[in-house]
């Protein structure tokens, strides 16, 4: 997040939660020195989107007050270093033994994901497929946007990736997704643009794959 002078207000909310741990409404609109109806509204955005929740606190006297927390998802919001520890142990794994362990590293993690999502792939056709998959990716963060150029051939873009760090360093992460994605649609793919090869984004021509002898 930004430094404190420049944050908007419901950065500042943001902020004021991570170093408070929970606030009411009352104790957010002392802070912001801003309107109730306005702390009101930034709360119920931030709530909406995930964000924040809130827990009932009786008082020892009057109405029970509701108190405001960050989500699990809100640690998105702020930084941290996650991609520099996985590198570091990737690093050590493969001084201990050998690149080809943490590609078979990659390879595992592509048939954990297969078996979690194959069976919710059942019985779809193969747009209803596709969609499924840009929902999955963009749960994890991919910013997916797709576009249907036939019944048989879409383009499935993604503009973020969460592992671009450590798909930069090995590039077997992201032969594993290209395999994930054929496996899951039962299509012919092709990655015309890779983030981690310097592109701007994760571009894939997906075809749906021809039975025909």
């Amino acid at each position: 997040m930004q430094p404190q002078d420049d944050m908007s207000t419901r950065e500042t909310i943001l902020y004021l939660l991570k170093t408070n741990d929970e606030l009411s409404a009352k104790e957010l609109t002392e802070r912001l020195n801003i309107t109730s109806m306005a702390v009101r509204r930034h709360i119920d955005a931030l709530e909406r989107d995930g964000f924040i929740d809130s827990r009932t606190v009786r008082q020892p006297m009057g109405r029970p007050s509701a108190m405001y927390y960050l989500t699990e998802r809100a640690s998105i919001l702020f930084p941290n270093k996650y991609h520099a520890v996985a590198l570091d142990l990737l690093h050590e794994l493969v001084q201990e033994s050998g690149e080809n362990m943490v590609e078979r590293l990659f390879e595992r993690r592509k048939d954990a994901l297969y078996k979690k999502h194959a069976e919710s792939m059942e019985d779809k056709s193969f747009q209803e497929k596709i969609a499924l998959l840009a929902n999955i990716q963009n749960e994890n963060g991919y910013m997916v946007e797709l576009k249907k150029n036939s019944d048989d051939e879409f383009v499935f873009t993604e503009h973020n990736c969460p592992i671009s760090q450590i798909a930069n360093k090995y590039n077997h992460a992201c032969t594993c997704e290209l395999k994930l994605f054929e496996s899951l649609l039962d299509a012919d793919i092709s990655r015309p643009e890779c983030l981690s090869k310097g592109d701007r984004k994760c571009v894939y021509t997906i075809r749906r794959r021809n039975r025909q002898s």
